[in-house]
């Protein structure tokens, strides 16, 4: 016990040492908030100095290449998964100091479709020579083209998994309690104590420092000390001190035993930190996947438009030509009705095309912006693109396999569903060890002490006990009144269904969760696919849509000259026109189909990041 009893000197004098160089300042940490000392970020809501360069006149004169770094910049979608970094941080720190994860959000918002989208107004119907005028659609609310998608990739489900034995706190604390106590107690039996009302002054001055550890072990270290004065004869001290210092050890050797079991927390929450990061990518990929697709139907209705324009112009000589010709008695009067008709049904299609270029703009602002009510010039300003969509004359497409093998080996969402299942079994250590008996060893050592006065009223006092405060202490650490033992604490379940239950509930739900991640992977695979039969159909169909357009072109020029002849009527020459205004709508939307079955490969695989020249890092800290 010597040895023990050198470091209870040792410990109290580095608690007394310690405690009495604090100075006042040492402890004011203890009244700031806590985020002071781990800072939140504020929220940001103003644009990024890119929107600036960018407005030129009134516009803004947007590059793909630029859109996508301003929706890294400033879409709040992004803005608001890079806060899950910060708290998948937290999730550690509270798991270290022995608190359970309370979770991170697996919610993701897929970019509006856009009015260029799978329900694109922008698609075109089959010609006809009948002078029809399109519906024009009012709300673009009602088609869901300004709405967002959200996407959940939890694959754990929203019940949770059982918690498993306690974890110990890992984080120290110190305990302290001061008390001074007056209590008058009358007596039934006044002869025996020497009065008829006991009166006792009591001061309490007790300190206490605990701590868990990691194989769950509990330390509970004590320092008491009490001094009493009393009125009675009985007492052979009075004022006395009774002081004892000591600690007590617990440790589980079945339930709640080793490091497995009682840090699974932090092993779970460093995982979410991981997920945290591949939820952000994801994002990412998600972003600049729809402004991919957004900005190539910008530009395809921004195509749509010029069609519709040299059409209109086409249809203004149309109707030019044919007043002359009427008014020199060489056509029918009913033919300028036909060309005059047809030339106000184009221009109804124009404002139509005008009109969903102004919505496609107004989506592709609203995503790489954070708000631009307070700032009007950018609310008004028109978005020119600058880049055109082209369709490469070849273009190596590589085997669905090693697509496939990319996609498995690149996408976070995959990754992250694997970290959930991990996580899963994680949990399940803790349920497993549930099932196991309760058995504790507890160890206690103690050093005892009492000094006091001598009472007058009784003539029994012990002069080894004569003394004040400095003579508890020398008899507490010479151990002159040792206490100290062994023993072990037993609880042994007999049925413990609420353990086998919670085991066997946690094996069903990682059973779900492994099939979910299955689903994951499955979809992944389809998502590949479908790409690549998009990419071909639409290559096919641009091809198609290219010979359709010149032989369109040709039947105009040659009805044209018949018309110039005299040999031919409006009615024809509109006709042609309306087949070679469709084809050549048809083209830019063969165009824009390529190029977005192009993005969703690439996102499919999990390469458009790369494709798109996107730091993870760089747009990670966003700006």
């Amino acid at each position: 016990m010597k040895k023990i009893n050198g470091v209870f000197i040792a410990f109290t004098s580095l608690l007394l040492i310690r405690s009495s160089s604090l100075r006042a300042e040492d402890w004011r940490w203890l009244d700031r908030p806590f985020v002071e000392h781990y800072p939140v970020r504020p929220v940001d809501l103003t644009n990024s100095p890119r929107v600036r360069q960018l407005l030129r006149a009134g516009n803004i004169y947007l590059s793909l290449s630029d859109a996508v770094a301003l929706a890294i910049e400033n879409n709040l979608d992004i803005e608001l998964q890079r806060y899950g970094l910060p708290t998948a941080d937290m999730e550690l720190l509270r798991t270290k100091g022995g608190g359970l994860p309370r979770g991170v959000l697996y919610n993701l918002a897929e970019v509006p479709v856009g009015v260029g989208g799978p329900a694109s107004p922008l698609v075109t119907n089959a010609a006809s020579p009948t002078i029809t005028t399109g519906a024009v659609p009012t709300n673009p609310s009602e088609l869901g083209v300004l709405s967002e998608q959200q996407d959940n990739l939890s694959v754990t489900g929203p019940i949770p998994y059982s918690t498993g034995p306690a974890v110990p706190f890992f984080d120290p604390a110190i305990a302290a309690q001061v008390s001074w106590t007056h209590q008058t107690t009358p007596q039934t039996n006044p002869f025996f104590v020497g009065t008829s009302a006991v009166m006792s002054n009591i001061s309490v001055a007790n300190a206490g420092y605990v701590q868990g550890f990691g194989p769950g072990t509990q330390l509970n270290f004590g320092f008491n000390n009490s001094r009493q004065t009393l009125n009675v004869r009985n007492s052979a001290y009075s004022p006395y001190t009774a002081s004892n210092l000591g600690f007590t050890i617990t440790q589980p050797l079945l339930r709640g035993f080793g490091l497995a079991v009682n840090r699974r927390f932090i092993r779970i929450a460093k995982n979410e930190q991981r997920i945290a990061s591949l939820l952000l990518q994801q994002q990412l990929i998600a972003t600049v996947y729809g402004v991919v697709r957004l900005y190539t139907d910008l530009v395809a209705l921004s195509e749509d438009v010029k069609v519709k324009e040299e059409t209109l112009q086409f249809a203004q000589r149309l109707y030019d030509d044919t007043k002359a010709r009427v008014d020199e008695g060489t056509q029918a009067p009913i033919e300028l009705t036909r060309a005059n008709a047809q030339l106000f049904s184009i221009r109804q299609d124009l404002i139509n095309a005008r009109g969903l270029l102004e919505e496609q703009e107004a989506i592709v602002k609203n995503v790489i912006t954070r708000r631009t009510a307070n700032e009007p010039d950018l609310l008004r300003a028109e978005i020119i693109a600058t880049d055109s969509i082209d369709v490469p004359a070849t273009e190596e497409i590589r085997p669905i396999q090693d697509l496939l093998s990319e996609a498995y080996a690149n996408r976070p969402d995959l990754r992250q569903a694997g970290l959930q299942v991990e996580n899963t079994q994680i949990s399940i250590e803790g349920s497993r060890n549930a099932l196991l008996p309760e058995i504790d060893l507890v160890g206690i050592a103690q050093n005892n002490a009492l000094a006091g006065q001598a009472n007058p009223l009784a003539t029994n006092a012990d002069t080894s006990f004569i003394g004040g405060y400095g003579t508890a202490l020398d008899q507490l650490f010479s151990r002159k009144y040792p206490t100290y033992g062994v023993g072990v604490n037993l609880t042994l379940p007999l049925r413990n269904r609420v353990a086998q239950s919670d085991l066997a509930r946690d094996q069903i739900q990682l059973r779900q969760t492994e099939i979910r991640r299955q689903q994951l992977a499955n979809q992944a695979q389809l998502e590949v696919q479908d790409a690549l039969v998009a990419m071909r159909r639409a290559r096919t169909s641009y091809e198609a849509a290219l010979q359709t357009q010149g032989l369109q072109q040709e039947s105009l020029e040659a009805e044209q000259a018949k018309f110039d002849v005299g040999a031919s009527t409006s009615f024809f020459i509109i006709q042609y026109q309306s087949y070679l205004a469709q084809a050549r709508s048809t083209v830019v939307v063969a165009k824009s189909s390529y190029l977005k079955a192009r993005a969703a490969l690439e996102r499919a695989t999990g390469a458009i990041l790369e494709t798109n020249h996107v730091s993870l890092s760089d747009a990670m800290r966003g700006r």
